[in-house]
């Protein structure tokens, strides 16, 4: 008699656990996939802003759910809900299931007291997109941005997002930094919890 271990058996795929699985996924085939999203929002707009807003709309989506998913996996289903945690969240567990590793830099702005910012040397989503000379300042970093928008407005902290080039001295191409700017609904809760 042959013995057969315990195997549990779902009828359907709803019931099967969430499980950790394989993490990674092939960096040529994101980078297909993600010019196939730049290329294809390209011919539907007039101008860079527009494109960059549809690109910044499709990250939200991502953000939303990999909020949802993160919290269930990491967090026994809790969220943060004070600033700097949910900042922190977003800069190491968010950065890290997204792009293997932590983000660069995680800084609060020095000239107003609701913005913070998140760089990055070199972002994923830009090192694979050559940019037209027509098209200027175009950053696909607004589809980063668009995920840590849904992200935050997700958990509760509503932020107006962008993602800026800002040139390094003696380097050839520009960090991408991700400029946060809280709702004053969000420091006037944080300062009530102090």
């Amino acid at each position: 008699m042959i013995s057969v271990g315990k195997i549990k058996q779902y009828s359907n795929v709803l019931e099967r656990p969430l499980s950790k699985g394989k993490q990674e996924v092939s960096l040529s085939a994101f980078a297909f996939l993600f010019s196939e999203l730049v290329q294809y929002n390209q011919t539907q707009v007039d101008n860079i802003t527009e494109l960059e807003r549809r690109l910044e709309d499709a990250g939200y989506a991502v953000g939303a759910r990999i909020l949802e998913l993160l919290c269930h996996r990491e967090k026994g289903n809790r969220r943060e809900t004070r600033l700097l945690g949910i900042l922190s969240f977003v800069h190491s567990t968010v950065w890290k299931v997204l792009f293997g590793k932590v983000a660069d830099s995680l800084e609060k702005g020095t000239e107003h007291e609701d913005e913070y910012m998140i760089s990055e040397k070199e972002l994923l989503v830009n090192r694979f997109i050559s940019i037209p000379k027509d098209m200027g300042a175009f950053n696909c970093g607004a589809f980063v941005a668009g995920i840590v928008r849904g992200v935050l407005e997700n958990a509760g902290f509503p932020a107006v997002v962008t993602a800026h080039f800002v040139p390094v001295e003696g380097q050839h191409r520009p960090r991408t930094t991700i400029l946060i700017k809280f709702a004053e609904e969000v420091l006037r809760r944080e300062a009530t919890l102090v």
